[in-house]
């Protein structure tokens, strides 16, 4: 009997005992850390930038530099020089626009960005600048390269010329379109320094360049394998003044700007390397330009030489 009231004492305090008493707390349990991702080997790519810097186009006066003199990858935007080279041909009276360029097998193998040129084709100089500076096009490049220099050694060699005549002390091309260099070959290099003093360059000794970095579409080849070319450089479209200069891009390097505007008779040339995005890029060298028109409007007035004015490129050529 007293082992039966035991027993039933006990069940009855089991019973109305609080659910939790005898049950281990329980913790939530922790959703597992997440790893930083890292950065792809080998690219120099930051954010904002490697490095940044704006310039009066008039004066070459800095208006604005952060690790302007960083060493880094141009990629496309190197096209700048190679348009420099060619238009001083031109204007020397060793290249007339209108001749015609041959498309060899190894401009035609090219990669990248392209106007897909066959081998045996031939075009005018300024149908392929045209290719070079809206579209980007690397088999131009090589075209170009071949008719001006004799062959892309050749044309590099007058490239780094150039480079050196202007004081671009850390600079050195090693290709005539910025694409990632073959196993064992160099790097193209240079810095947002040595590259505003190519742009402001090529604005001064010609104010003609602007016809192809500002125009935005265009056709190439017209007839069944006829391409639309268009410009990768957006800022054309949304900066106020925008008209030029050139943008860059491959894996390691990120994105990088040359760009230039003008307004109220005055002109700026920022240029952006190696960032890493396309709108960060886009919205820094918007800042930057932005900020130069501010520091020349605080600065008082122009001085009575200024930058060129805009080129207007003729009206695309009609789709068929």
């Amino acid at each position: 009997m007293k082992r039966y009231c035991f027993f039933t004492i006990l069940s009855l305090s089991l019973a109305f005992a609080p659910a939790n008493i005898s049950a281990a707390p329980k913790t939530a349990a922790k959703p597992a850390a997440k790893k930083a991702a890292k950065p792809a080997a080998g690219v120099i790519s930051k954010n904002p930038y490697l490095g940044a810097i704006v310039i009066d186009a008039t004066t070459g006066k800095v208006l604005f530099e952060n690790q302007a003199d960083a060493q880094g990858y141009p990629a496309s935007m190197l096209k700048l020089i190679d348009l420099l080279v060619i238009l001083d041909k031109v204007n020397a009276g060793q290249l007339p626009l209108q001749d015609k360029a041959p498309v060899s097998a190894k401009s035609a193998k090219t990669g990248g960005s392209q106007v897909w040129l066959a081998q045996g084709e031939t075009f005018t100089v300024e149908d392929l600048l045209y290719a070079l500076m809206i579209q980007s096009a690397n088999d131009s490049a090589v075209a170009l390269a071949e008719k001006v220099g004799g062959s892309t050694e050749g044309f590099v060699a007058l490239m780094n010329q150039k480079a050196a005549q202007l004081g671009m002390t850390r600079t050195k091309f090693n290709s005539v379109h910025g694409l990632p260099p073959a196993p064992g070959d160099a790097d193209d290099v240079t810095t947002a320094r040595d590259f505003s003093i190519l742009c402001r360059q090529l604005l001064l000794s010609h104010p003609e360049a602007l016809r192809y970095t500002s125009t935005r579409e265009r056709t190439f080849r017209p007839g069944p394998k006829q391409v639309v070319m268009r410009s990768h450089n957006h800022l054309l479209a949304s900066l106020n003044g925008c008209d030029g200069l050139k943008t860059g891009y491959i894996t390691k390097a990120g994105y990088s700007i040359a760009v230039t505007a003008s307004r109220n008779g005055r002109r700026v040339i920022a240029v952006v390397l190696d960032s890493v995005d396309r709108v960060t890029r886009d919205r820094a060298a918007a800042d930057l330009v932005n900020k130069g028109f501010a520091a020349l409007e605080a600065a008082g007035p122009a001085p009575v030489s200024v930058a060129p004015a805009p080129h207007p490129a003729p009206a695309a050529p009609a789709r068929k």
